[in-house]
């Protein structure tokens, strides 16, 4: 079975192709890049709509077969922003009723895990997913992908963002900020906010740009603001991994390409007897392999949708999605 999967729940438009022996054959990526500032929806959305026909033309032209050589159509049906994720459910439903195949809504943040899982040949970890949209720790227990800490206010590759839009540092933010950050030579005291297992970024941030304008050394924040956000991360991540006694730690999301919190993540796993993956980092970003993969998984363990259920939900909870595949 061949599974064409579509990503678009806020930057990327993506196209993956795969086949259910857990091959990808494509995988087609339309970045949007905002002129200034963030991230706008309705931007975003006309984005993808004018670059839709162009992703998976090259899809198929990568893949290296014909568009009625698909046999089910996937896409992300949340959590995301609303404007893109209904461009990306018309483009699905219309392919899977020209083509007559079934269709399957997809939940993104599963679908990281999922193309993690594949292709680290992890079983069952303890995963730390972070994104400029979503900041989470998940386990798998009792059928069902459970959250045991998150972000409360913005997630941190936002955090990231947002301070490096007001500092003056080009899109995307994180990426800068890491390469500043390599430059660091002094730590700047910044609020360390975690609550429990959930964590708080939205005052290191106010507070990383206000000593920015108080005359603090950029490079000095960067760093600060990395070990600061990225030592909260470990510690509730640390707390999943010893409540759980799993014997994986996963990391996966836009923000594992930073070297930093793959060297402090991999450090935590192996003080605990853990082995640490990390995805390829095409499989890390959102793309359409992870949607076509996950969508393949969960046809093929009974889940199946009408075409006029296809809903899609900008709040769709990790914890809320029966995993059928892991039982």
């Amino acid at each position: 079975m061949i599974c064409l999967g579509i990503e678009g729940t806020a930057h990327t438009f993506g196209i993956g192709i795969a086949n259910s022996r857990g091959k990808v054959l494509a995988n087609v990526a339309k970045v949007f890049v905002p002129l200034k500032g963030g991230i706008h929806p309705r931007e975003a959305a006309q984005f993808h709509a004018a670059n839709a026909r162009a992703a998976l033309n090259d899809a198929l032209k990568t893949a290296k077969i014909r568009l009625k050589s698909i046999d089910l159509v996937a896409f992300s049906a949340g959590p995301g922003l609303g404007p893109c994720l209904r461009t990306a459910a018309t483009a699905a439903r219309a392919l899977a009723a020209w083509l007559n195949v079934p269709i399957v809504g997809v939940n993104h943040c599963i679908a990281h895990i999922e193309i993690g899982r594949l292709t680290t040949g992890a079983d069952d970890p303890v995963t730390l997913y972070v994104s400029g949209g979503n900041t989470q720790v998940i386990a798998f227990d009792a059928g069902r992908y459970r959250v045991f800490g998150e972000t409360l206010d913005i997630p941190v590759g936002n955090c990231l963002d947002v301070f490096a839009r007001e500092v003056g540092l080009s899109h995307p933010g994180g990426p800068n900020v890491e390469r500043l950050a390599s430059e660091g030579k002094h730590y700047i005291s910044l609020p360390y906010v975690v609550k429990g297992m959930d964590l708080s970024f939205s005052g290191l941030t106010t507070e990383a740009v206000r000593r920015y304008r108080a005359g603090e050394d950029l490079h000095d924040l960067c760093y600060s603001l990395q070990e600061t956000a990225f030592a909260a991360l470990v510690e509730v991540t640390e707390r999943a991994v010893a409540h759980t006694e799993k014997k994986e730690v996963m990391l996966t999301g836009g923000v594992a390409a930073n070297s930093r919190l793959r060297e402090m993540l991999k450090l935590m796993a192996e003080e605990h007897g853990a082995k640490f993956y990390v995805p390829p980092r095409e499989y890390c970003q959102d793309c359409g392999p992870m949607i076509a993969w996950t969508g393949l998984l969960a046809y093929k363990h009974g889940i199946r949708q009408k075409l006029e259920e296809t809903i899609v939900r900008q709040r769709w909870r990790t914890d809320e999605v029966d995993i059928p595949w892991r039982r």
